[in-house]
């Protein structure tokens, strides 16, 4: 699933790299979330996993719905795999988490978490496509969230890389 490490990137080893940043936001159970048995139903956790990766771009500085208007693109999800390792119930206090995993020019992967405390109870890992409002096919990441997410991956984005 994971592209090639590009040059800079964590995974390539450059030393002096920071580590990746991880973004968090929590979040509360509901019984709406949940199935008869107040345990979280399964499908919910791609709902956190999407909340927090709105949230996480919201952070950075970059709007979905402005993204879609300005620059012309969305980012969809491409593939997605889930390790479900234990169950969240009702009324359980969360952290989902999403970390730039890998960066290319029209997609990205995030490692993304739900932890209950230092409990990790799901792992996914989403792949995201960039794509344009028009036509749906594949668009190169615009420079500035690229930058960004660079930035968020401890990638350092030369200009040449930004271009």
């Amino acid at each position: 699933m994971r592209p090639p490490a590009r040059r800079g990137s964590p995974q390539s080893g450059k030393a002096g790299a920071p580590a990746p940043a991880t973004f968090s936001l929590p979040v509360r159970v509901y019984y709406q979330d949940t199935d008869a048995g107040g345990v979280v139903f399964h499908g919910r956790y791609l709902n956190f996993f999407e909340r927090a990766r709105t949230e996480w771009l919201r952070q950075l500085g970059f709007d979905v719905r402005q993204l879609a208007e300005d620059e012309g693109v969305l980012f969809i999800v491409r593939e997605l795999r889930v390790s479900y390792l234990r169950p969240a119930q009702v009324d359980d206090m969360l952290t989902v988490t999403a970390t730039v995993e890998n960066l290319g020019r029209a997609q990205f992967t995030l490692d993304q978490r739900v932890l209950r405390g230092a409990d990790l109870l799901v792992r996914g890992s989403v792949n995201l496509a960039c794509v344009g409002v028009r036509g749906l096919k594949p668009a190169r990441v615009p420079p500035r969230v690229y930058g960004a997410l660079g930035l968020s991956a401890g990638q350092e984005i030369t200009h040449e890389e930004e271009a």
